[in-house]
């Protein structure tokens, strides 16, 4: 798990009247060692119940000395639920699939049609609705950081963990050409927009849910709509991007337009609009923040692949002629 070791603490580091975290005590350590993190520094944790001089606490004595006004405390509530830390590996090319290796205990979460291989320990199950009610075994409580609610109704989201002691390998393939895009949600403020096709996978305390949805008619984008979704959590999550792969930072107030379709995700400080515009569906997007884009989204892709089977002639067979289907009725009058 992000940010716990040995006994299990996490802290929360106060800096200058900012605060960051849940680190664990690795990651503090980490800061200190590279000089990113001071003597001005205060810490709270699951273990301490106040804002305490760094240079006070048991882990870090010795390392500081006076520190400044203590930051405001940290969110209430129950702690947050930490992801699982995960190692992968990127295979491919053009097509590609990424490998992701747990230890015991860990799990990914993906769209079951997005499995390519896994070990014999894994164990699958698919996690219904909202994921609210805690579940039992292995996955106890997994459905917290496995949520996916879709326009209008509840899909599922199966859950891959290593049930066995020893690690173990499961892998998620890219449904046609382009990239798979890791990103850490950590380096995003712990949440990211991202089209709906484009998830792929996330570890284990990653939660998917909906962002925002713009009713544009059936077409582009289906029955649905132009649909966001939110990733949020602090650990590593998969997209796909169609063709190729094109990362920008936007500046304050600097404006990007593209076709809707090839937005992939955006942080949630980019701010964003759809319009309908000379027979186009035009995104504006305006900073600051990153996002990220893709040269062949799949409605397009897909539009072309129909487009050219139907000039080709759909279901063409040697008895029926053009525009008939196999063992069936000729199409059209």
């Amino acid at each position: 798990m992000v940010g716990m070791i040995g006994d299990g603490s996490f802290w929360y580091v106060g800096v200058n009247g900012q605060q960051q975290g849940p680190l664990g005590t690795h990651q503090v350590i980490d800061l200190i060692r590279t000089g990113q993190l001071g003597q001005t520094a205060y810490v709270y944790g699951q273990t301490l119940p106040q804002w305490t001089p760094i240079a006070q606490v048991a882990q870090f004595a010795g390392l500081f000395g006076q520190a400044p006004p203590l930051p405001p405390p940290p969110p209430a509530g129950p702690a947050p639920v930490m992801a699982d830390v995960i190692d992968y590996e990127l295979f491919g090319g053009e097509m590609q699939f990424v490998e992701i290796v747990l230890d015991p205990g860990e799990a990914a979460i993906a769209d079951a049609g997005s499995l390519f291989y896994m070990d014999p320990g894994i164990r699958t199950e698919p996690m219904f609705g909202d994921g609210t009610q805690p579940e039992q075994g292995l996955f106890g409580k997994l459905a917290q950081g496995a949520r996916r609610e879709l326009t209008g109704e509840m899909l599922t989201v199966t859950a891959f963990g290593n049930a066995v002691q020893e690690r173990q390998k499961v892998s998620f393939a890219a449904p046609y050409p382009g990239k798979i895009i890791p990103i850490d949600l950590r380096q995003h403020g712990d949440t990211l927009l991202c089209q709906k096709d484009v998830f792929l996978c996330a570890a284990k305390g990653i939660t998917v849910s909906i962002a925002s949805t713009r009713r544009l008619g059936a077409g582009l984008f289906g029955r649905e709509g132009f649909v966001l979704h939110k990733l949020e959590g602090n650990g590593l999550a998969f997209l796909h991007a169609g063709g190729v792969l094109v990362e920008r930072q936007l500046h304050a107030g600097e404006t990007l337009r593209l076709d809707a379709g090839c937005l992939v995700a955006l942080e949630p400080t980019v701010n964003h609009d759809i319009q309908w515009a000379s027979g186009l569906f035009i995104a504006t997007l305006t900073g600051p923040g990153r996002v990220w884009l893709q040269s062949l989204p799949f409605s397009r892709l897909a539009g072309r692949m129909l487009a050219a089977a139907v000039t080709a002639g759909v279901g063409r067979s040697d008895e029926g002629g053009e525009g008939a289907a196999p063992g069936g009725p000729r199409m059209g009058a």
